[in-house]
């Protein structure tokens, strides 16, 4: 198409209200257009790159035996409240009623709709196994969306669930799901992406990973091992300490006055603070009840893991006079009954500790866990620190980096098919339930995450293989009668070999027509000058700048077609 045609504004400026570069690239280029927070409109240039991420995306879950449905947007009630998950998830899902007052909701994730299609007609053996899949729009009402594309409420995902008679099917099929999703984003030119092990959340299941991308502009935190192949989301990560063996001494109050944190506190008794047990305070939700978790001193609590483990939410404490929990100077001894006390893992070993006495101006030193508390039971509720040890090769090879989640497979178990009695009868004539597996991934995101991986500070550099156009076809001096022919028969003949081109024939300065080119990324520019006519060429060259050459116009056609192909050919290798 013409240039001149395209709808959708291109600026000068960077948009203030733009904190990452993927979100500023994609407004000003003319990309997309905010409607209201975390909801956008696409342009046609947008539109034909999440086009072509959704035909990736169906190729590569159609060779895996996937077969594309659509399930509604709008779906009732009933169906959440037969999976438990009307109640249990909270503001993000859009509860409403229809005119006849029946309750409804917006689909943010569509397990429920799965099992609803399904359950009739795989009610027997040998129906199984089977996937299906779909590309639709969902709603999830964020609290916080940010950076453009990549936190939004409304948003277009891939979403495919798979169905097993046995729990080793399912393994085997998730193995080809992870498989084919990192296919999926070497198509899309992120080859970087990688898998880590992750929470399940409100899924359910018990095995989980997602796909990440690192930059420091990515919401989630990630443990990678520098040692092996170990990674995982901090929520998943398990955390390993070892603990200096010092003997164990009787127990003491001290007078610690005004020291309350543990720096506070270490320094006044000058001790270590490996040695030290902090209390964390949290309340449930549900009744505001405490819950105090003990913690080595030098770490942090890890809220998913509270979260999981207590089965319900929880929030920082607000601590009342009447709780009768002394605030700063809180430790295990005579809390029992105020809360639920938790002991993290890493204190296990520690045979002295320096831990609040539970009274004003005051801790203990010389605490042991065994002997002055009783019975412990250790819980993994703490954060994976930089440097910290790798759960899987042992060695201090933690590194914590951040990253952008671009999709996600989970191992669901039976938890929705159980829940929305979805049975099969099995080949002795038993009723038993399927096994699911669920496999997400957000287009829009995937998009943004592109953006932001692959751009320059002029705009973005699109892959070949998502780019909105493939060539960009440049006319310097379309006033020129010579220049503008050869380039409009070039335009031709490259669109009659289904090569697809946006051509600049606007009477505009080079710099300015440039500067266009640069914001929609396009792989291959082709330049047509006066001068470069005089000696029988035209400018070659792409957008990552690796390719830079004049070719003759009598091989305009071959060299682009040759230039393409390599490009595909990189991705593809």
């Amino acid at each position: 198409m013409k240039l001149v045609n395209l709808v959708g504004e291109r600026f000068k400026e960077r948009p203030s209200d733009c904190v990452v570069d993927s979100h500023a690239l994609m407004v000003k280029g003319g990309y997309m257009k905010g409607v209201t927070n975390g909801i956008y409109s696409l342009y046609p240039s947008l539109k034909k790159i999440t086009k072509k991420i959704e035909n990736i995306i169906r190729e590569e879950m159609d060779a895996i035996d996937g077969q594309e449905v659509l399930f509604p947007v709008v779906l009732p009630g009933t169906l959440w409240e037969e999976s438990g998950r009307y109640q249990s998830v909270g503001s993000e899902l859009i509860r409403f009623k229809d005119r006849s007052d029946t309750p409804m909701v917006l689909g943010m994730t569509h397990e429920e709709a799965a099992v609803h299609l399904v359950r009739e007609y795989a009610n027997s053996y040998s129906k199984y196994p089977f996937m299906i899949y779909q590309i639709q729009t969902k709603f999830r009402d964020e609290a916080r969306p940010r950076a453009g594309l990549i936190r939004v409420r409304e948003f277009t995902m891939k979403d495919a669930y798979s169905f097993h008679l046995t729990q080793e099917d399912l393994e085997q099929y998730y193995d080809k799901c992870l498989a084919a999703y990192h296919r999926i984003f070497k198509r899309a030119g992120i080859s970087e992406v990688i898998s880590v092990a992750s929470d399940t959340g409100m899924m359910g299941g018990k095995v989980a990973h997602e796909f990440m991308l690192l930059t420091p502009i990515g919401e989630d935190s990630l443990a990678i091992c520098d040692n092996c192949d170990f990674s995982a989301n901090l929520e998943a990560a398990e955390t390993i300490t070892v603990n200096k063996t010092v003997s164990v001494e009787p127990l003491q109050k001290v007078h610690t006055p005004n020291a309350k944190t543990i720096e506070e506190v270490c320094n006044f008794l000058k001790s270590d603070v490996l040695q030290s047990g902090k209390a964390v305070v949290y309340q449930r939700v549900r009744d505001n009840s405490y819950v105090i978790v003990f913690v080595r001193g030098d770490m942090d609590i890890n809220d998913i893991k509270l979260t999981n483990h207590l089965g319900e939410q929880v929030y920082p404490a607000v601590i009342e006079e009447k709780s009768g929990i002394v605030a700063g100077f809180i430790g295990p001894k005579g809390v029992e009954d105020k809360a639920t006390v938790l002991f993290d893992k890493s204190l296990e070993g520690i045979d002295s500790l320096v831990v609040g006495a539970n009274e004003t101006d005051h801790h203990f030193v010389g605490f042991n866990l065994e002997r002055d508390f009783g019975t412990v039971e250790y819980v993994d509720l703490s954060k994976i620190q930089e440097g910290g040890i790798c759960p899987k090769c042992g060695k201090h090879a933690i590194k914590l980096s951040r990253g952008i989640e671009v999709g996600n497979i989970f191992q669901l178990g039976t938890k929705y098919t159980k829940s929305m009695e979805m049975t099969y009868t099995d080949i002795n004539g038993d009723t038993q339930y399927p096994i699911m597996g669920c496999y997400g991934i957000g287009v829009g995101r995937l998009a943004a995450s592109v953006c932001e991986a692959r751009h320059d500070d002029y705009g973005p550099i699109w892959p070949i293989s998502i780019a909105p156009w493939q060539v960009h076809l440049c006319c310097l001096r379309a006033d020129d009668a010579e220049t503008k022919a050869y380039a409009d028969e070039l335009y031709q003949t490259l669109l009659k070999h289904n090569i697809e081109v946006i051509y600049d024939d606007r009477e505009v300065r080079p710099g300015f027509m440039f500067s266009d080119a640069d914001l929609l990324g396009v792989p291959v520019r082709l330049v047509v000058s006066p001068r470069n006519l005089k000696e029988s060429v035209v400018e070659m060259a792409t957008r990552d700048k690796s390719v830079n050459e004049k070719i003759s116009v009598d091989n305009v056609l071959e060299e682009v077609q040759k230039l393409i192909g390599n490009l595909y050919a990189q991705i593809n290798k």
